[in-house]
């Protein structure tokens, strides 16, 4: 078989729109909010589609939603779509909920109820050794059993991912931090990959990605869908390149200073993929991803800036001087390399 035989099912615990009462952090510090579960399990399963599309496999999702939907209902549309596997992505809470403690690491679980309880067995063993060791989650506790119904019910091997422990003041923060929910979600694929002895194709170079435009079709379109869809452009990732995503595209290269063809070519790959977002120099007045990005790290860093939109603002530049102080750099506003390296950590000096 080829990977392009397999339909790699994914799936996101609870909703963000509204979000699932109680499945959220305690209240963090400096930001004044809870973060909520959905805001790492979303982001965290598109990246996974996105690196199981450019190893050439077929996705299904079975909650494209951004509300809840029940886990009866989920199981129904992976059992009719008849997937190969399914990854679901979720964050851990112990204790009460209400307050922070020490507890942390990464657990897989699976179901001795499943029909096929020893492959989801190994495929979970895969995907947390992957993770362990290929993602920025390098504390792994175990792999262990669970019984609810997207282990239990689906007529496929099914793993749960639980990504780290809200109720840790460290592994909460980082729930926003979109290098986190990027590494945990490539490597849960690659850990498929393993599972399913096909070659893990990683994010590479996005100059070498083929130009799209109306009318195609395929992986990379879905993936430069899914993209757009992480930066908050909402489509449906259906693979088909259509008047939608096309003035979705021509609105995402207005907001990145580039020319509104419609066409997604070498520039506009580049602004999707973000392979190297210290590549640019950000200022107040600048905009795009790498802002976006700038923004997310920040927030993850607990230095509250309102919304991450893109633009960077007086409250991003005040964001951004309190970290570069608190940080022992000079507090220019002006994010250069040595911000950069900084702000490129998973440490904070508010943790």
């Amino acid at each position: 078989m080829s990977a392009s035989d397999y339909l790699l099912g994914g799936n996101d615990e609870h909703g963000i729109s509204p979000p699932t009462a109680g499945k959220r952090t305690p209240v963090m510090p400096y930001l004044g909010r809870s973060i909520y579960e959905n805001e790492f399990n979303r982001p965290a399963k598109i990246y996974y589609f996105i690196a199981a599309l450019r190893s050439g496999f077929n996705v299904y999702d079975i909650h494209p939603e951004r509300s809840d939907t029940s886990i009866s209902e989920r199981v129904r549309r992976a059992n009719r779509a008849g997937i190969s596997l399914l990854t679901t992505f979720a964050y851990n809470a112990f204790g009460s909920g209400a307050t922070f403690n020490t507890v942390a690491g990464m657990i897989t679980f699976y179901s001795l109820s499943n029909i096929y309880a020893t492959r989801s067995r190994l495929l979970s063993e895969d995907i947390f050794l992957s993770i362990r060791t290929n993602s920025l989650q390098t504390r792994g506790l175990e792999v262990s059993t669970l019984s609810v119904g997207v282990l239990n019910s689906v007529n496929c091997p099914s793993s749960l991912v639980e990504g780290g422990f809200m109720t840790n003041l460290r592994e909460g923060r980082l729930m926003l931090d979109p290098a986190w929910q990027k590494s945990i979600g490539f490597a849960a694929t690659e850990g498929v990959c393993n599972y399913l002895g096909e070659q893990y194709v990683s994010e590479g170079n996005s100059a070498t990605y083929p130009t799209i435009r109306y009318g195609s079709r395929g992986n990379y379109v879905k993936i430069a869908q899914y993209y757009l869809n992480i930066y908050g452009y909402d489509l449906d990732a259906d693979g088909i390149f259509g008047s939608g995503t096309q003035a979705a595209v021509r609105k995402f290269q207005t907001d990145n200073g580039l020319t509104a063809d419609g066409i997604v070519g070498r520039q506009t790959w580049t602004k999707l993929v973000l392979s190297n977002p210290a590549a640019y120099v950000l200022r107040r007045g600048s905009r795009g991803t790498p802002v976006w990005y700038l923004q997310m790290k920040l927030l993850s860093k607990l230095y509250p800036l309102g919304s991450a939109d893109g633009i960077f603002g007086s409250a991003t530049e005040n964001a951004v001087k309190a970290f570069q102080s608190e940080s022992g750099l000079n507090a220019d506003g002006i994010v250069g390399p040595l911000t950069w390296a900084a702000i490129n950590t998973l440490d904070s000096p508010r943790n």
